[in-house]
């Protein structure tokens, strides 16, 4: 992506959904606010299409939960008239909240995966116009036993393997799940992950996994922010190992891993589960080069005090070079960087509580 490249920056709220565009990523224009009054906790961007295809998953207090889609950045958006995710007949369940909208890899277009409440994984073969429910995830035997997390039951996290058939799913709280045939069946992975919460602290299942990433060098190299542990798999999730040592705290809720070179990978800290503010009330994002051996603690441009969270998908990368981070507070500011971190510029300020933030090039010149 060249410098002069347009940029899109969209931000998910309680309250509904903003655009920002940006020709050098320094400077931004904020449109919005659209779907007022909806919760807005996912965001997918398919840069697969030209423009990109955005798919917004909303929450509506009277008439529930929907997917919509722009195939022009936003101008305007449509909906499936039937509802893009709608639990089949005999299932007994409604939708609750769509917290994930993923985009699958360029060699199978079309393809998006949703991670919904209640936990349940969809995947889509028409860019997210309809989705169809995984049953061998929803008729998992473990199931009956997963838990609900502080902000709901969820699968919030769906990384198919640009590599392979490979699919992962991070479950709050259920822990994370691998799938070696797209989808076919589904294995507990979570060996290392503790679960100190639960009367045996190393279960097979039941962990409450807040966010994980793929490596993009070693796409069976996963990173993992879990309700206390920061770790990373070397083997696509069979075994788990701590890489919090460096770090001020080991809660938090972001984990985000570079777009093209691996070991690269971002997570921003929080004190603990009874204390959700930064540590020692100064927000920073803390940024590893080599797998999570060791951390760079990065500040610049940020506020000197702030006692808000930032929330699992509040918080994304770009595929441009150098990579641009952003992440929004749960105060409603919203912070992007065009040096992988180094340096941050205020995007938005007093929006409602930021959910969900994912940014990609427009294909368009700035």
């Amino acid at each position: 992506m060249s410098p002069s490249q347009d940029t899109v920056l969209a931000i998910g709220t309680r309250k509904g959904l903003w655009l920002a565009r940006s020709a050098d990523r320094n400077t931004w224009a904020l449109s919005g606010p659209h779907f007022l009054m909806h919760e807005v906790a996912s965001v997918g961007i398919d840069t697969r299409t030209s423009p990109p295809r955005i798919l917004a998953g909303l929450l509506s207090p009277h008439w529930g939960p929907t997917v919509v889609i722009s195939d022009d950045l936003g101008e305007t958006w449509s909906e499936p008239e039937a509802g893009a995710i709608t639990f089949p007949e005999g299932t007994g369940e409604s939708l609750g909240r769509i917290w994930q909208l993923q985009p699958d890899s360029e060699s199978r277009p079309g393809v998006v995966w949703a991670g919904c409440e209640p936990i349940s994984v969809w995947k889509s073969t028409d860019g997210g116009n309809s989705f169809e429910l995984n049953r061998p995830l929803w008729d998992h035997p473990h199931r009956p036993d997963w838990g609900e997390g502080y902000g709901g039951a969820a699968a919030h996290t769906v990384l198919p393997s640009p590599a392979d058939d490979t699919v992962h799913v991070a479950i709050s709280s259920g822990g994370v799940y691998r799938s070696n045939d797209s989808g076919g069946s589904w294995q507990a992975r979570n060996q290392g992950i503790s679960a100190y919460f639960l009367p045996d602290p190393d279960p097979e299942f039941g962990q409450c996994v807040h966010k994980i990433a793929r490596d993009a060098e070693d796409p069976s190299r996963l990173y993992a922010q879990n309700h206390h542990g920061v770790y990373r798999s070397d083997d696509s999730g069979d075994t788990w190992v701590s890489i919090a040592d460096g770090l001020p705290a080991d809660f938090g809720f972001v984990m985000l891993a570079h777009p093209r070179r691996g070991g690269s990978i971002w997570t921003v800290p929080l004190v603990a589960d009874g204390e959700r503010i930064p540590p020692q009330g100064q927000l920073a994002v803390y940024r590893s080069t080599d797998a999570g051996t060791s951390w760079t603690r990065l500040d610049s441009g940020l506020p000197a005090a702030e006692y808000n969270a930032i929330l699992r998908d509040a918080a994304g990368l770009d595929s441009a070079e150098p990579v641009g981070v952003y992440f929004g507070t749960r105060a409603g500011d919203v912070y992007a960087s065009s040096d992988e971190g180094e340096t941050f510029t205020l995007v938005a300020t007093n929006l409602p509580d930021v959910l969900c933030v994912r940014a990609a090039p427009t294909g368009m010149a700035g």
